[in-house]
């Protein structure tokens, strides 16, 4: 902790300089009021813990340098209104206290909202039968599947799919798809499916370039949209939508095959989440 006595500004400083790893647990030691975590990279993880016996009107500020992606703050004996899910980036969260009910508000910087987009790990699909994105935070209300250049083995219809548990959810899937050619009249590869979202393919040559975007609509149902652009088939786009419901809290994606046998043999796939 740092403190500073200002005389000439009749202020008394106090704050706390701290380079954090990956699982990081802070508590904000007697007179401490900010915190600044200038982490070499972004962490997955990390816990903040309010002072012990904070006085009326005490504020507190916490900023990175660095996304923290899913944050725990504890209000140690207090209730934290508003509490942090993720730090963004050099975007400072503060709270002020209340000791007549024990009780933290948010007063600067939006406490407790997660509006960064956070990317994961763009990975090549290039081998295997399914492509998995694991360790969402369950704070998770958006999901964005980007892919470019995607192409398998065979014709089997695109899948993607919700993980749960760590596992993937192969049911309670309502979807549908189409497919439209140059000729704007002309629709192909209609079909529904309850094993995920998907969408037909021309050919086994098909190289796929789109998106699917993933909403949480309640605690237990998700709706998705989508679009694929397949270059190598006569200027073909998929359009995609449903919804999957009776499902619990999501923890990652697959993308995968209907069926699960064609193997993955070019591009590459990422996902962003809010």
């Amino acid at each position: 902790m740092t403190i500073s006595i200002n005389g000439t500004n009749g202020l008394i400083q106090a704050y706390d300089y701290q380079v954090l790893t990956t699982g990081f647990s802070y508590t904000f030691a007697a007179g401490t009021q900010v915190l600044v975590i200038n982490p070499a990279g972004t962490l997955a993880t990390g816990t903040i813990t309010m002072p012990a016996l904070p006085s009326d009107g005490m504020t507190i500020t916490v900023e990175s340098t660095q996304q923290v992606t899913a944050l725990t703050m504890s209000g140690n004996g207090g209730t934290i209104v508003g509490a942090a899910i993720q730090l963004i980036p050099n975007q400072p969260l503060s709270w002020v206290y209340r000791t007549s009910n024990t009780t933290w508000y948010p007063f600067s910087g939006g406490a407790g909202r997660a509006t960064a987009l956070v990317s994961g790990t763009s990975q090549a699909s290039t081998s295997g039968t399914s492509i998995d994105f694991t360790g969402l935070p369950s704070w998770v209300n958006r999901i964005t599947i980007m892919f470019s250049g995607v192409s398998t083995s065979g014709t089997s219809a695109y899948r993607f799919q919700l993980r749960v548990g760590g596992a993937a959810v192969t049911s309670n899937y309502t979807t549908a798809s189409f497919a439209v050619t140059t000729a704007v009249s002309q629709t192909t590869g209609a079909g529904v499916a309850t094993d995920g979202w998907g969408f037909q393919v021309a050919s086994a040559s098909s190289t796929q370039h789109g998106q699917i975007i993933l909403s949480k609509l309640s605690s237990n149902t998700w709706a998705g949209t989508g679009q694929s652009y397949d270059s190598l088939a006569t200027e073909r786009i998929a359009v995609i939508a449903g919804r999957a419901f009776s499902v619990g809290t999501v923890d990652g994606v697959r993308i995968t095959t209907a069926g699960g046998t064609d193997t993955f043999d070019a591009g590459s796939i990422n996902i962003l989440y809010e």
